[in-house]
C-alpha cells in the first residue's frame, strides 16, 4: 500500500491505462500541456503526445458525441467534462446514444467509454460550478455510475470503467482532490463497479453516504462513539445500479437511516433509495428514514451562505440524533 492524493490516483489510473491498452484516449478541454483543471492530467500530454491526448474546444456536446462515435468504432475515450456543471450540455449523447445504441442495434454495437467528471463544491466557485448532479444522471438506462469517496476507489473503479464495455460514468469530487488515501501497489488493481462498501460497520443506526460525504460521516461515527453510539457507515460507491444488497443488509441489521449526500434534496439518490427501503425494509425499520441533503437552493458564492446550504457535521448529528429519539 502507497498514500497518494485522490487526484494523483485518477492520474495514475489513466497513466496505465493509456500504456496497458492503445486503444484508450483521453477527451477533454485543458487536458494536454496544461494537465486539466485541476492537475489529474498533469505529465500525460508530454508521455503520450496529441494522438492519446485530445485537447478540444469548449463544446461539451461536441466532443463527448465524438467519443460515442469512437467508442462503436473501437476506440476507448475517456471523456472530461472540466465541472459537473456543464454535463447537461452534453445530455442528449448520454441520454439518447451512450446508453441507448447498444440495445437499438441489438448488441452489434458497444459504447466502451467513460466520463469523468469532478462535481460538488469547493469554497465559493458559485452556482455554475460548486454542483453535485448526480440526481440528472441517475435513472438513465444504459448508463453505470460510481462516485469514488478515496484514493482507492478512484483508482481502481476508473481503470475497471475503462476496461468496462459500457458506458460509465465516474462522478469525483473537487474537495477530495488533495485528500490522501492508502492505495494498492499492484497495476493491475481494480475495483467492482456494482458494489456498495460498508466502511466501518455498527449497530445502532446505519449512515448511508458517497463521494465527500462519506469522510464526514466517518468523523461523525466517530463523535457518536464517544457517547457510546455506534453507527454504521455504507459507502454506496456505485450509485447506478444500487448495490440494494448490501444496502438492505445494512438496514435490516439496525433497523435505522439516515442518508447522507451532496447533492439538493428533492429528487435526489437519497430519494430513491428512501423508496426502495419503504418497499423492500418497512417491517425492519424502527424510526423514519431521514435524509441530509443539500438545501434546494442555487449554491451561493459567498462562502458562509455556502456552509449553510451543503450538509454540514452537525446537520447529519441532528438527523442522527433525531433518529435515535424515536
Amino acid at each position: 500500500m502507497r498514500e497518494l492524493y485522490y487526484s494523483k490516483a485518477v492520474n495514475e489510473a489513466l497513466d496505465e491505462e493509456l500504456a496497458r491498452d492503445p486503444a484508450v484516449v483521453l477527451i477533454g478541454e485543458d487536458i494536454g500541456p496544461y494537465g486539466g483543471a485541476f492537475g489529474v492530467t498533469r505529465e500525460l500530454f508530454a508521455k503520450y503526445g496529441p494522438e492519446r491526448i485530445w485537447e478540444t474546444p469548449i463544446s461539451e456536446n461536441s466532443f463527448t458525441g465524438l467519443a460515442v462515435g469512437a467508442a462503436m468504432l473501437g476506440v476507448r475515450p475517456v471523456v472530461e467534462i472540466m465541472f459537473m456543471d456543464f454535463i447537461a450540455l452534453a445530455l442528449d449523447q448520454l441520454l439518447n446514444s451512450a446508453g441507448k445504441l447498444h440495445y437499438m442495434y441489438g448488441g452489434q454495437v458497444k459504447v466502451p467509454m467513460v466520463l469523468r467528471t469532478p462535481g460538488g463544491a469547493k469554497g465559493g466557485y458559485g452556482p455554475s460550478h460548486s454542483q453535485m448532479l448526480s440526481n440528472l444522471l441517475v435513472g438513465i438506462p444504459g448508463l453505470k455510475i460510481v462516485a469514488p469517496s478515496n484514493a482507492a476507489q478512484a483508482k481502481g473503479l476508473l481503470k475497471s470503467a475503462i476496461r468496462d464495455p459500457n458506458p460509465v460514468i465516474v462522478i469525483e469530487n473537487k474537495r477530495l482532490y488533495p485528500q490522501k488515501g492508502e492505495v494498492p501497489s499492484d497495476d493491475d488493481f481494480t475495483l467492482p463497479l456494482d458494489r456498495a462498501v460498508v466502511v466501518s460497520p455498527g449497530t445502532d443506526l446505519s449512515l448511508f453516504c458517497y463521494s465527500a460525504m462519506t469522510p464526514v460521516c466517518v468523523a461523525v461515527k466517530n463523535a457518536f462513539l464517544q457517547t457510546g453510539v455506534n453507527l454504521e457507515v455504507v459507502d454506496l460507491v456505485s450509485l447506478q445500479p444500487l448495490d440494494t444488497e448490501t444496502l438492505f443488509a445494512s438496514l435490516r441489521k439496525t433497523g435505522r437511516a439516515v442518508i447522507v449526500e451532496e447533492a439538493c434534496l428533492t429528487g435526489g439518490v437519497g430519494a430513491e433509495l428512501s423508496a426502495l427501503f419503504a418497499e423492500h425494509c418497512l417491517d425492519s425499520l424502527d424510526a423514519p428514514i431521514v435524509r441530509v441533503a443539500a438545501k434546494d437552493v442555487p449554491i451561493p458564492s459567498s462562502l458562509a451562505l455556502e456552509k449553510l446550504v451543503l450538509p454540514q457535521p452537525e446537520d447529519i448529528i441532528a438527523a442522527v440524533k433525531e433518529n435515535l429519539a424515536y
